[in-house]
C-alpha cells in the first residue's frame, strides 16, 4: 500500500490557510494529501480552530480522502512529514503594526520586509524557523520545507547558512502576481506568459516576458508607461512610473520597488494613509477580524473572494504547484528562493536569491542569468548585504550588527538614526527577542 503524504503546516491558523486548502484540493490528483496537519501556538488557537474547521468543510465539499488535524503540538505535526509550509507571524499583528508605526516617527519608511520592518520582522521570525528546522532533523529529516513566512528571502539565507537543512524553497507570491498582471495588461491566459526573474525576494527584476515564446517586453514596458497599470500586487498601491525611468531602466519592476525609486513619495503616502486609515497593519487587523467572522459561518465551505483583498492573492496557486512540481519531478519553471550557486554573477554563490529555477524532485535548479542589468546590480548588491548582517544579527543577538543592518539599508538616511530606531524597537519588541537581552 502507498504510503499518504503528510504536510505540516505551522501558522495553520493563518487567514491565508483557506488559499493553501484550495491549492489542495485543485491538485489533489497530481499530489494525493492523506493528512494536513495544521498547527498553531497558544496565541493562535481561536484563529486556529476557526479556520480549520472551515478548512474541513472544503475537504467534505470536495469528496476527498484529506485528514485535517488540527494541534498546539508542532511535534506531532511534524513527525514524518513529506513537506513543512511554514506561514507564522512572531508577535502577530500587533508586532508588525509596531514595525510601521515606530519608523515613521524618524520620516522612515518602515514595511513588513523592507526597512526597519524587515529587519526586525527578521530578528523575531529567524531564531523561530531555526528552532523549527532542528526539529525537522530529529522528526522529518527528508521533508521539504517551504517557507511562505516573510522576510522570505532573508528567512531563506538565515535557513542555509545557519540549519542542516539542505531542502529548503522560499517562496513568494509577488512574481505569480506579476504574472497574472502582465497577462491581465496584454488580455491573455496566464498560462501563456513566462517572466525571467531574477534579483531578491521583494526585489525582483523581470528580465524578459514572452508571450507565446516569444519576446514581447518593449510592448509590456510601454504599457507599464500608464501609471495605471502598475498595481501587481492588492497590498501596495503603485504610484505610477516617469515613463522615461521605465523605459531606460528596460526591466520590468515589482511593487516593491516603490519604496526604493519613490522613497519620498510613498513615506508621505504612508504617513498619510497611517493618519488616516492607520497603518497596512492596522488595516489588516480589521480585514481579519471580518475574514474569521465569515470563516466562522457553518455553511461557508469555499474561500471566500474577500480574502484576495488581504494581499495573499495566488498563494495557493504558487504554494501548491511548486510543492505538486518537486514531488512530481516536473522540471517545469517557476521563480523561487533557493541557493544561488551562481545563477546570478555578482550574488555569493552560497547567498539566497530569488531566480527562475527549473522544479526538480531534488529542489530547485536555478537558470543561470549571468549578470544583472547594472541599473538595478548596486541596489540588489545592497540589499543582499542588509539581509546577510540581519540574518547574523538575529541568530547572535549582537545589538551592533542590528545598528550596521539598518544603516547600510537605502531606506535609513543615517547610522544616527539607525541606532535611535533599533533602540526603539528592541524595546517595543523585547519579547520577542530574547537573544538581544540575555
Amino acid at each position: 500500500m502507498v504510503k499518504g503524504l503528510k504536510v505540516a503546516t505551522i501558522g495553520g491558523g493563518s487567514s491565508y490557510t483557506p488559499e493553501l486548502i484550495e491549492g489542495f484540493i485543485k491538485r489533489y490528483e497530481e499530489f494525493p494529501l492523506s493528512e494536513l496537519w495544521l498547527v498553531d501556538i497558544e496565541a493562535g488557537k481561536e484563529k486556529l480552530e476557526i479556520v480549520g474547521n472551515l478548512a474541513k468543510r472544503m475537504v467534505k465539499k470536495a469528496g476527498l480522502p484529506i485528514e485535517v488535524h488540527l494541534t498546539l503540538d508542532r511535534e506531532a505535526a511534524l513527525k514524518d512529514a513529506d513537506f513543512v509550509t511554514t506561514q507564522f507571524r512572531v508577535g502577530l499583528l500587533e508586532a508588525r503594526a509596531k514595525d510601521e508605526r515606530i519608523p515613521l516617527k524618524y520620516n522612515v519608511l518602515g514595511q513588513e520586509t523592507n526597512g526597519p520592518g524587515g529587519l526586525f520582522k527578521g530578528l523575531r521570525t529567524i531564531p523561530v524557523i531555526l528552532d523549527i528546522c532542528k526539529d525537522m532533523e530529529r522528526l522529518c529529516p527528508d521533508a521539504w520545507l517551504i517557507n511562505f513566512t516573510n522576510p522570505a528571502g532573508m528567512v531563506t539565507e538565515a535557513v542555509l547558512r545557519y540549519s542542516n537543512i539542505e531542502k529548503v524553497v522560499g517562496l513568494c507570491n509577488v512574481p505569480i502576481g506579476i504574472e497574472m498582471g502582465i497577462a491581465k495588461l496584454l488580455e491573455v491566459d496566464h498560462s501563456r506568459i513566462h517572466i525571467d526573474f531574477a534579483g531578491l525576494n521583494h526585489m525582483v527584476y523581470g528580465l524578459d516576458v514572452y508571450l507565446d515564446g516569444v519576446s514581447v517586453k518593449d510592448k509590456v514596458i510601454n504599457l507599464l508607461t500608464n501609471p495605471e497599470n502598475t498595481s501587481f500586487v492588492k497590498n501596495i498601491e503603485g504610484l505610477g512610473w516617469e515613463p522615461s525611468f521605465i523605459r531606460s531602466l528596460n526591466v520590468l519592476t515589482c511593487p516593491y520597488h516603490n519604496y526604493y525609486y519613490k522613497s519620498q513619495d510613498f513615506l508621505e503616502k504612508t504617513k498619510k494613509d497611517a493618519e488616516e486609515k492607520g497603518t497596512r497593519a492596522e488595516v489588516v487587523l480589521k480585514l481579519e477580524e471580518e475574514l474569521f467572522e465569515l470563516y466562522k459561518d457553518p455553511d461557508l465551505n469555499i474561500k471566500p473572494p474577500q480574502l484576495e483583498k488581504r494581499g495573499g492573492a495566488y498563494y495557493s496557486d504558487a504554494a501548491v504547484r511548486l510543492i505538486t512540481s518537486i514531488y512530481n519531478d516536473k522540471r517545469d519553471i517557476q521563480p523561487v528562493n533557493t541557493r544561488n550557486n551562481g545563477a546570478i554573477a555578482s550574488i555569493p554563490a552560497d547567498s539566497a536569491v530569488e531566480v527562475s529555477s527549473v522544479i526538480t524532485k531534488d529542489g530547485p535548479k536555478p537558470i543561470a542569468i549571468g549578470d544583472l542589468p547594472v541599473a538595478v546590480r548596486g541596489l540588489v548588491q545592497q540589499i543582499k548585504s542588509f539581509e546577510r548582517i540581519s540574518a547574523e544579527a538575529a541568530v547572535t543577538g549582537d545589538y551592533d550588527k542590528a545598528v550596521l543592518a539598518l544603516s547600510i539599508n537605502p531606506l535609513t538616511p543615517s547610522d544616527t538614526v539607525a541606532k535611535q530606531i533599533v533602540d526603539e524597537m528592541l524595546e517595543a519588541h523585547k519579547e520577542h527577542l530574547p537573544q538581544f537581552f540575555n
